[in-house]
């Protein structure tokens, strides 16, 4: 009985020393990733001489003049709200196709179903780099260089292969009897999709809006070469300004970027419980 209960007492000591070794690694691993920007708002505050002398310190006379004079010189009053325009229309263009896509590969039998499916995926290999001169020269020969509706096409096509493809294996595990229940009441494929598999492929739409929303606010390279009118750049090319002869510029240079990086932090502080259910629940889908 001795023996048992010394056992029993080694497993509770074993299980609380890794529970507590365990909180101890994600503590860590927390503190490591809200420091850097904890450091990068706090010196936003700062005037350029004052962080030269500490870096590391707390602001003497928090100032807001930074935050006034990046948004001036950076043109973020026409850039921000180009890049709420095309992180927003890309990204819901991206879930939408894609999971209308999905639908029809993994639910609508056909012969063209395979090969079709087969020249979306393959564009989750195609690089930008290796896409940027063809895309250039196609936006020029339809006309539209120059215009939002370029940069959102684009944008759209880039986020389509890898979209459709996780968006054809989550509802390929949808049970088939669903549709073909509703096709045997009368009810149209599109309908089918809006009232069936639309409400129930809501985490694969999570994982694409993660994806995508990170991904399409911070591009910088396509946009480059897509338009080149100021009033259709989006944020990150004004940010660029701040790199060249405004570098050493830190108090202008950390605000430009804390504009940046706010939307992204706010969208996932208030979306944190849908994001963290829909990740979870694609996991046990998959």
């Amino acid at each position: 009985m001795s023996e048992e209960l010394k056992e029993s007492s080694l497993g509770k000591a074993f299980g609380g020393l890794a529970k507590a070794l365990a909180y101890g690694v994600m503590g860590l691993f927390s503190l490591m990733t809200i420091y850097p920007i904890f450091w990068l708002i706090m010196n936003s505050f700062k005037t350029t001489r004052e962080f030269q002398v500490s870096q590391l310190g707390l602001p003497k006379a928090p100032t807001l003049a930074n935050y006034s004079q990046a948004w001036a010189m950076g043109d973020f009053g026409k850039l921000f709200p180009n890049s709420l325009i095309y992180t927003i229309g890309a990204t819901g263009g991206i879930i939408f196709l894609s999971l209308l896509a999905g639908f029809a590969f993994s639910k609508i039998k056909s012969r063209a179903t395979k090969p079709i499916y087969g020249s979306f995926v393959i564009g989750i290999l195609l690089t930008i780099s290796s896409l940027m001169i063809p895309l250039f020269l196609e936006v020029n020969l339809l006309g539209i260089y120059n215009t939002r509706l370029a940069v959102l096409l684009v944008y759209i096509g880039a986020g389509l292969p890898t979209g459709i493809y996780l968006s054809t294996e989550f509802i390929r595990g949808i049970p088939t009897a669903l549709v073909e229940s509703a096709r045997i009441d009368g009810a149209g494929y599109f309908r089918i999709f809006l009232r069936i598999i639309l409400p129930m492929a809501v985490p694969v739409a999570t994982t694409l809006a993660i994806l995508n929303i990170t991904g399409i606010w911070n591009e910088f390279a396509l946009i480059n070469i897509l338009v080149s009118k100021t009033e259709l750049k989006s944020l990150p090319l004004g940010i660029y300004k701040f790199s060249g002869s405004l570098s050493t510029d830190y108090g202008k240079q950390f605000a430009a970027l804390t504009v940046g990086m706010a939307p992204m932090l706010l969208f996932y502080f208030i979306f944190r419980k849908q994001i963290t259910r829909g990740v979870a629940a694609g996991a046990v889908k998959g």
